[in-house]
């Protein structure tokens, strides 16, 4: 499939959207390697692009959020001129979803009917089949469609020498011991948040059992700000560094590249940690790991979706819709912390 321009289309910039971008990139990869006459656009928001920066073999088409007629007639001069092979539409929201018909393109792929959410298909004429999958095999359904089988399970974020100084600095400067623990506590869903006890439990088991600091990471959003005021209030005079809103992406990789390992909930920093080869101690109740959970370290998961489903939503998870998320209740309460120290053990020991 040489000289072929294929387009992607990712408009999201919530700090959640790292977390898609993260796992698209493996795509990108396959693609370079197995397709390297292909050109590649990117359609991206400006936050996700923080991240991929200096990403070779690229064309990135970085923009805002849409939010008003006047921003899609825009995009429409922007795109005018432009034509494309096939354009993957691998995001599905409404207003992603308003972009791609002012996208030119022979062929406009896009997700199946159950996750071709807000009515996707009515803007793609070609649809990859429908799979219990997750998030990042389904990104690969996309250039399987296009014949391509093969999958390189690669991501090389392109982090620059400051960034990796400025992560050294940082873990110089207050890691007294080791092992050095990162916990991303903030999601962008509030819902899928553990309570601060929680974490400050764990934080002074560990401190306890295995001489281990801890550095708290996080978006600046004042949900994920509260949150970890509420872990360091919680904690006292325990030493935690908090670097919640003080990272840029890239840091953040770097930071998280040198850490023992993370602690999160469904969040985009678990993508990221993966990423750079980070273990990721996951916490799920709100949407099923196998679909969302770190890639590489499902065996890390702590999993309370499947009873969360049963007692919250009164529904088997084996027999529901694919990806139901639980947006009542308070699914994430049924994880203890005594979970999160059974699963510091396997690595700690």
């Amino acid at each position: 499939m040489s000289a072929t321009s294929i387009h992607f289309a990712r408009t999201s910039v919530r700090l959640s959207a790292l977390g898609d971008v993260t796992l698209m990139l493996p795509v990108v990869r396959t693609l370079q390697h197995f397709w390297p006459e292909t050109k590649i656009s990117w359609l991206i928001g400006r936050g996700a692009f923080c991240l991929l920066e200096g990403l070779t073999g690229v064309e990135f088409i970085v923009i805002d959020k849409p939010g008003s007629i006047t921003d899609y007639k825009n995009l429409r001069q922007l795109f005018k001129k432009r034509q494309f092979d096939v354009l993957l539409a691998t995001q599905a929201s409404l207003r992603t979803n308003l972009i791609y018909p002012l996208i030119n393109a022979k062929l406009k792929l896009g997700f199946d009917r159950q996750r071709a959410r807000d009515g996707q298909w009515l803007v793609t004429q070609q649809r990859i089949p429908f799979k219990q999958q997750h998030l990042m095999d389904g990104f690969f359904s996309f250039i399987e469609a296009l014949g391509l089988h093969e999958k390189l399970i690669r991501w090389d974020l392109p982090l620059g020498e400051v960034d990796h100084q400025w992560a050294e600095t940082m873990i110089r400067e207050f890691a007294v011991a080791q092992p050095l623990i990162a916990i991303n506590p903030g999601a962008s869903k509030k819902e899928r948040n553990w309570s601060a006890a929680h974490y400050a439990s764990v934080i002074k088991q560990a401190q306890v059992r295995w001489q281990a600091c801890f550095v708290l990471t996080g978006s600046d959003s004042k949900v994920e700000q509260q949150l970890a005021q509420e872990i360091m209030t919680s904690l006292g005079d325990n030493k935690v560094m908090n670097l919640v809103g003080k990272t840029t992406p890239k840091q953040l990789a770097a930071l998280l590249q040198r850490v023992k390992l993370l602690i999160a909930p469904d969040t985009g920093p678990v993508h990221i940690a993966v990423a750079m080869g980070t273990p990721v101690i996951g916490l799920y109740a709100v949407a099923p790991p196998e679909l969302s959970g770190p890639y590489l370290f499902q065996h890390l998961v702590i999993n309370y979706y499947p009873e969360a489903s049963k007692t919250i939503l009164g529904k088997d998870p084996a027999t529901s819709k694919w990806g139901t998320r639980i947006h009542q209740g308070k699914p994430m309460a049924l994880i203890q912390p005594d979970d999160v120290i059974e699963k510091l053990e396997k690595l700690l020991g």
